[in-house]
């Protein structure tokens, strides 16, 4: 296929998916509290077997899943796509155990999963995880604290990312599954921007044994990575759906409101804007199809692909959404307002699963690394 456009197979899926957005997601989002699992939503994400298909799609389909859901309901998109993100370093690295305790409820919607990584001193700079993890003899004793961690404190489960050996950098990170209920695991919910549950973690002495490792120990740092891998293109589609209902909602704007003698869009100052939203937008969107397609093939240049469409995605949807506002004038900024609500939740991307700056470092890192190759 190629991924410059879509078969009609793929277009009719995408068709469907907004569909059912509209007419079984959003309903459930709208009765949702801002900052608070919505375990209604994630139960008919399980339901119409969207949860499911997130764990058996390829990288392009997980896409055209993220970009059609983030049109129509960012919250039943955002819902999704932490399912995902939380769970994936157990499908990639979890044992059969682990696998048929928690699998079937994350895929049902009855288990709320949430990916652990970040740390008051370390969010863009991973490989710096302070988390503790000690031998006690039986296993590990868990010490230290996670922020700004989706779906935390609510989530039924944390894939847990810790050090285990000391001055090793990313090489001495070892990730744990770790069941809500642990003793001595706690958390408090944090006042954010976007409206999608996040909070801190607080572990004191939470013991882990070999029965929760995800993968090798001091080997954590390479899943937590193939997991941003596989999501950051991703994130781009999630980006780009928001772009594309800013895009719709401006068109049917500046064509209808009438303004010095005729509509907006007469107006070539508008028109060159609507034009530029439309041109980035579309640009977004093939770095993303082209990038998802690159990880679905497996290619070498997975990481240089996933950075560069995360980066344009979300800087694009950034413009478009602003851009939006600006021309819908002071009724896109009251609550309620799809433009007001997606100027809110269009921030966070450019900075979480790597920030902006943190895609520049990666792609001129893989950039150099390809020159001294050739």
């Amino acid at each position: 296929m190629s991924v410059f456009s879509l078969d009609p197979v793929q277009t009719a899926w995408c068709a469907r998916l907004r569909t059912l957005t509209e007419e079984r997601l959003q309903p459930l989002a709208e009765k949702g509290e801002p900052g608070r699992v919505n375990r209604p939503l994630i139960l008919a994400l399980g339901e119409l077997g969207l949860l499911e298909r997130l764990f058996t799609a390829g990288a392009l389909e997980l896409c055209l899943l993220r970009e059609s859901l983030a049109y129509g309901c960012t919250e039943a998109e955002t819902a999704l796509a932490l399912q995902g993100l939380g769970t994936s370093p157990l499908v990639q690295a979890g044992t059969d155990a682990q696998r048929d305790r928690w699998l079937p409820e994350v895929v049902a919607g009855r288990a709320v999963a949430a990916f652990a990584l970040s740390e008051p001193e370390a969010g863009s700079d991973a490989a710096a995880l302070a988390l503790k993890a000690v031998p006690d003899g039986r296993g590990w004793r868990l010490s230290g604290e996670k922020r700004w961690i989706s779906n935390a404190p609510e989530a039924d489960f944390y894939t847990v990312f810790a050090r285990t050996t000391e001055g090793a950098g990313a090489r001495g990170v070892t990730a744990f599954l770790v069941p809500a209920d642990r003793p001595g695991l706690a958390g408090s919910a944090l006042e954010m921007l976007s409206p999608h549950p996040i909070g801190a973690l607080t572990f004191d002495d939470v013991p882990v044994t070999a029965d929760d490792l995800l993968g090798e120990p001091d080997r954590g740092f390479r899943v937590a990575m193939s997991t941003l891998n596989l999501f950051r293109p991703s994130v781009g589609a999630f980006a780009v759906g928001m772009a594309q209902a800013a895009l719709d909602a401006t068109l049917a704007h500046t064509a209808a409101r009438r303004a010095f003698g005729g509509p907006l869009s007469e107006l070539q100052s508008v028109a060159h804007t609507v034009a530029e939203m439309a041109t980035r937008t579309e640009a977004a969107r093939l770095l993303v199809h082209a990038a998802a397609s690159a990880y679905d093939a497996g290619a070498a240049d997975v990481p240089k692909r996933a950075a560069m469409a995360k980066l344009h995605a979300t800087e694009t949807a950034q413009f478009v959404v602003d851009s939006a506002v600006q021309l819908h004038g002071a009724r896109a900024l009251q609550r309620g307002h799809l433009l007001e609500h997606l100027y809110r939740e269009v921030r966070a991307p450019r900075i979480y699963e790597g920030a902006t700056e943190v895609q520049r470092t990666i792609i001129a890192k893989e950039l150099y690394a390809e020159e001294a190759r050739a």
